[in-house]
């Protein structure tokens, strides 16, 4: 297998995007931390700060750490795609066993013009692999050198 240095990064607005959506769950976090704040007379700061400090954590750190444990490769026939902080996994899908792909937005991801492409194979275990945090115009330009690929193989 290739090394970890060989992986292309995602956009650097995917931070950005996974950061808005942790501030979205951490409001709604916060709002639920001050309505139980004002239900416990007497605790003022027991619910609150500790979760000022999960939402402050989570916005800061997880989004850097997800960044940087996600990872592709696009060359020799084949997609490889790294993720996962916990428990890593290594997918490679040749391009002999794709069976179509998708390029993607959520709300979100138009924002920031950010796009996931996903990766359907024949079988059952693993079937699609999905990539997000890529621009747009790059999703769109490797669904093409995918395609283009198969219809090679094909002739």
């Amino acid at each position: 297998m290739d090394e970890a240095d060989d992986l292309t990064p995602l956009d650097p607005a995917y931070k950005s995007m996974l950061r808005l959506q942790f501030a979205i769950v951490g409001v709604i976090l916060l709002v639920a931390a001050t309505i139980a704040e004002f239900a416990i007379p007497g605790w003022t700061g027991a619910v609150w700060i500790p979760a000022l400090l999960v939402v402050t954590y989570a916005l800061v750190r997880v989004p850097l750490r997800r960044y940087n444990a996600r990872g592709y490769s696009l060359a020799q026939e084949r997609l490889r795609v790294v993720r996962g902080v916990f428990f890593r996994a290594d997918t490679v899908v040749p391009f002999g066993r794709v069976q179509h792909i998708d390029v993607g937005q959520g709300p979100l991801e138009r924002a920031y013009g950010l796009a996931t492409l996903t990766v359907h194979t024949a079988g059952t275990h693993n079937a699609s692999v999905s990539l997000p945090g890529l621009r747009h115009a790059d999703a769109t330009a490797m669904r093409e050198d995918i395609r283009a690929a198969i219809r090679r193989d094909t002739r």
